[in-house]
């Protein structure tokens, strides 16, 4: 198959939804070390209830242009079993020092999928295995978005018929195991305003410079989330390296029977004679 064969294709539209999604989705994340301390955000506890509610309709945005340039039927067969499978493989490890070993297959997928797929496969799966395991609260959305770059990032490696085989498992375990670290990081901007707890030495201090709340969030992460992160990515890598190759070989064997780029053509009948 040729590696830059996808489900689906990105138009202009799609490029600038997912943009748009991206970049309220880093203000979102970002406003403790990012808002002024003259500014309202700076001591609104209601601004990430309103990214919250802002993510999933741009999310939906997203998903809508997509199908608007080319998600047919066998695209979004595809899509809702690779969702179905990433969300029951949520409960394996949910609550359990950090194994989740959904990031494996969300990895391979937006590897051979792309990047368009691969970001609504990231992003629908979250939704359902919180649904699943009954993880449904204010920061799924901030879930899907995060597992969304995931896939997304996945389908941004390089490709090319020659990386195939052992360099290519190891260049997706390696992204694996950056982008399960990265998520816990991006994920902990979510929560530590909240969680961190008022008066310690980790605590979000609203209006403080960027640098010195920049030093609390990395101890906070080293107190709390790096136990979670490091099983998380180590799982991801062991099951890239030993289930990589087989599940690779089947997701590009259905793609290429799905034929998502197969050329329409309209040949006339033949003359009667």
């Amino acid at each position: 198959m040729n590696p830059s064969t996808r489900a689906l294709r990105l138009g202009p539209r799609s490029v600038a939804a997912l943009a748009l999604t991206s970049a309220t989705g880093v203000v979102a994340f970002g406003w403790p070390l990012l808002a002024d301390s003259a500014s309202g955000l700076a001591h609104s506890k209601d601004a990430p209830w309103l990214f919250t509610a802002l993510l999933p309709l741009l999310l939906a945005v997203v998903v809508a242009t997509i199908a608007d340039t080319g998600m047919d039927a066998k695209a979004v067969a595809m899509l809702g079993v690779l969702a179905a499978a990433g969300a029951a493989l949520r409960p394996l490890g949910a609550g359990t020092a950090g194994l989740e070993p959904m990031f494996f297959l969300i990895v391979l997928s937006g590897r051979v999928l792309g990047p368009g797929f691969g970001f609504v496969l990231g992003a629908l799966s979250m939704f359902a295995g919180a649904l699943l395991t009954g993880g449904a609260g204010p920061w799924m959305p901030f879930q899907m978005l995060t597992m969304g770059w995931v896939a997304m990032g996945a389908g941004l490696l390089p490709g090319s018929e020659r990386l195939r085989g052992r360099g290519e498992l190891l260049m997706l375990a390696l992204y694996g195991a950056v982008s399960a670290l990265l998520y816990g990081l991006v994920m902990n901007l979510q929560g530590w305003p909240y969680i961190a707890g008022l008066g310690s030495g980790i605590s979000f201090v609203p209006g403080d410079p960027l640098p010195e709340n920049l030093a609390r969030f990395v101890t906070y992460v080293l107190a709390t989330s790096l136990g979670w992160d490091l099983p998380r990515a180590t799982l991801t890598v062991v099951l890239v390296l030993t289930l990589g190759g087989t599940v690779l070989r089947a997701l590009r064997r259905a793609t290429r029977r799905a034929s998502f780029d197969a050329p329409v053509r309209f040949v006339p009948p033949a003359d009667r004679p």
